[in-house]
């Protein structure tokens, strides 16, 4: 107990930093938010549209440490409210990981590409990732905040598949984004990155599936050569936590796979 309690603030990753996590009420994000909480994190600032999850979150972190804001980051005028209400609530904006993004509810093949649908994936995970990085960097830069912001990748971003076409095309966006960034904002000590994971169970991914958590890591096993351990999303969230603590200090520009050796169809 005693050596617990001697792991003071100076010892912590985040120690003093403002946070923000969109996606933060489930999954990765709701990882992601406790992880940054245990490492000190002044204050995590977490967004997503699902109010009664995010408010719980909030809670079981500790409201005087987490807050929860409704975002709908495909709307720039909630993205800046989200952005702008942190800064002049808590000062600054040190660490942005944007992480909300939806999945294909459909196959999506080429061949029968329904673009309207298309359109609505794209609309939340590539305008709206491209929304967050834009605002989040106006709030470093004009802070002078040698920040660091985090992109929710995937092996999407990296490789083809026989369905999820729309999804595939948005996450190799996420890449462009993150690598275009990372060269723009390098001049102003701000440095951008990626986390790319391999599937795993979420919420979100086990109602899309229609199956437990039990069953979608047991499928998902199958998209990885490493045995014995199994994809959860604190394994993320630490990944993370590297990417935007001083432990990535000179890392920018980097798509970090998550993916336990992704194999298709091993």
């Amino acid at each position: 107990m005693a050596e617990a309690m001697s792991r003071n603030s100076s010892n912590l990753r985040l120690s003093g930093k403002i946070a923000i996590i969109t996606g933060g009420a489930s999954g990765i994000g709701e990882a992601t938010a406790h992880v940054f909480a245990n490492e000190g994190a002044s204050h995590v600032v977490i967004a997503d549209i699902q109010d009664e999850l995010g408010n719980q979150v909030a809670t079981s972190i500790g409201n005087q440490r987490c807050t929860y804001i409704h975002c709908d980051v495909a709307d720039e005028d909630q993205v800046k409210n989200l952005i702008q209400s942190t800064v002049n609530t808590y000062g600054q904006v040190d660490i942005m990981f944007t992480n909300a993004g939806i999945f294909s509810p459909t196959d999506q093949t080429v061949l029968k590409l329904d673009m309207s649908q298309l359109d609505r994936l794209f609309t939340i995970n590539v305008r709206g990732m491209a929304l967050c990085v834009k605002h989040a960097a106006h709030a470093m830069v004009e802070g002078r905040i040698r920040g660091s912001i985090v992109c929710t990748g995937s092996v999407h971003s990296s490789h083809g598949f026989l369905r999820s076409t729309d999804y595939t095309m948005s996450k190799h966006a996420v890449l462009g984004l993150m690598r275009a960034a990372s060269v723009q904002l390098a001049a102003h000590g701000i440095r951008v990155n990626c986390v790319s994971p391999n599937g795993l169970a979420t919420p979100l991914t086990c109602k899309l599936l229609g199956v437990s958590k039990e069953k979608a890591q047991e499928t998902y096993k199958g998209y990885a050569r490493l045995e014995g351990v199994v994809l959860t999303p604190k394994h993320v969230a630490d990944v993370v936590l590297f990417l935007a603590s001083n432990d990535a200090e000179f890392v920018t520009g980097l798509d970090l796979s998550v993916d336990g050796g992704f194999a298709y169809g091993k």
